[in-house]
């Protein structure tokens, strides 16, 4: 057995969790992590509430590991009212209006208190920008801070110990946080928009792309119900009518016998010859005149592995058995099975995808297997795609089998089977 494949010291070498990666199902990318946050995203109102939590948790922390002159008066009430504040958390996502106008009278009587706003008019301010349109998220963000910041001018708090600030900067630092919670949210807002708006866009071209699929498959199968209509249909009927008459004539008039089947035997010369012209037709592409080159066989596999391996992707070719005897036809099969395969591989892989191919010959078979540790094609019901269909074309053409999915062990597999015997009747027909 010979390998094309370069050593396996002369590349990257990868950790044990890369190869782990590489090589486990597809399941096994999805972590702990990944299963809980595709839970709490089903449930919005749990995860709310657990960021609301989260953020008492931290207010509170700050208050206790913060300087003492920042302690509130009064530890009980100041609890009572943060964990008040942050009741709008949980229903931002849920009932924004109710958690915007809660957030607005909590901030008024938190001026009216003596006490300072929470973590949660930054986070609500944050949700209105991100999930409303843009005047109801302006409108949201007026009526959450300005009242508070009046409220505060009028009453003269920016003055109030510990930190006296004065009217400007009150007003300055206020504008800034207002400013920068409304954009982050905005930036969100607008991102989301764009990814709705790509994935609407791939939607569309993949219906497209499944009618274009649909319409060609058609239109060959139209094309070759033709074809064959019209160049071998007539013939073949013109051989049952010669041979039913022939066998009710057999006894009584040899020499008409021997008539008919001289012209059954013509007449299927014709035919087969007419067959071979259309399987010419549907095994090769049309080539423009003038620019008519040698098809490619066993030996570009080679440079053909060399281009996948400039492209990005590492490949290692493996041969086995005797590769040179084979009909043209079945190397163009190969060739294009390999090439397809690769392609794919190459397309549809993603990061550190690694691919291998196998090309197996011995007295009874020619077996081509392409597999790779990448996602492979998406899988949707409807029309396969051109590349696979060709597939399946060229290798049913010489009597073989195709299989492509997943791998057991994550990836894809295409692998091909070509009965030799099959490969040698229709090379010596032709």
């Amino acid at each position: 057995m010979t390998s094309h494949a370069p050593s396996p010291s002369a590349g990257p070498r990868l950790s044990r969790s890369g190869w782990r990666r590489l090589w486990s199902p597809d399941a096994a990318y999805e972590t702990t992590a990944d299963r809980v946050r595709e839970a709490l995203r089903a449930k919005p109102l749990l995860s709310d509430g657990l960021l609301a939590v989260g953020l008492y948790l931290a207010e509170t922390i700050l208050w206790l590991f913060g300087p003492r002159v920042f302690w509130p008066s009064n530890w009980t009430l100041a609890l009572l009212w943060s964990g008040l504040g942050m009741a709008p958390v949980v229903l931002r996502r849920r009932w924004p209006p109710l958690a915007i106008g809660a957030v607005a009278v909590h901030a008024v009587v938190s001026v009216l208190l003596a006490n300072t706003e929470g973590l949660a008019l930054i986070v609500v301010t944050y949700t209105a920008a991100a999930y409303l349109t843009a005047p109801q998220a302006v409108t949201a963000t007026l009526l959450m801070w300005l009242p508070g910041i009046a409220l505060t001018v009028a009453t003269g708090r920016n003055d109030d110990p510990p930190v006296a600030l004065s009217l400007t900067y009150f007003l300055a630092f206020n504008l800034m946080a207002g400013l920068v919670c409304y954009l982050v949210g905005r930036m969100v807002y607008t991102r989301r928009r764009y990814v709705a708006a790509l994935e609407e866009r791939a939607r569309t071209a993949e219906q497209n792309q499944h009618a274009l699929t649909e319409r060609a498959v058609a239109e060959e199968r139209r094309r070759i119900a033709r074809e064959l209509h019209d160049m071998v249909a007539h013939h073949v009927s013109v051989m049952g009518v010669l041979a039913s008459g022939s066998r009710r004539t057999l006894g009584r008039d040899p020499a008409a016998v021997g008539e008919a089947l001289a012209t059954i035997e013509e007449t299927s010369r014709t035919a087969l010859r007419e067959m071979r012209r259309l399987l010419d037709v549907l095994r090769t592409d049309p080539e423009p005149v003038g620019e008519l080159a040698p098809q490619p066989g066993l030996s570009g596999l080679e440079p053909l592995v060399e281009q996948v391996r400039e492209a990005g992707l590492p490949v290692h070719l493996h041969t086995s058995g005797s590769v040179h005897n084979l009909e043209p036809g079945v190397s163009l099969a190969v060739y294009r099975i390999v090439q397809e395969a690769l392609t794919n591989a190459l397309k549809h892989g993603g990061a550190h995808t690694m691919a291998e191919v196998r090309l197996d010959v011995d007295d009874r078979w020619l077996i081509v297997e392409v597999f790779d540790t990448g996602r492979g094609p998406v899988s949707r019901p409807g029309p396969i795609g051109h590349g696979l269909l060709g597939m399946q074309e060229r290798v049913a053409l010489y009597g073989g089998t195709l299989s492509t999915g997943p791998r057991p062990g994550g990836g894809f597999r295409v692998c091909a089977r070509i009965p030799i015997e099959e490969t040698a009747s229709v090379a010596s027909a032709q």
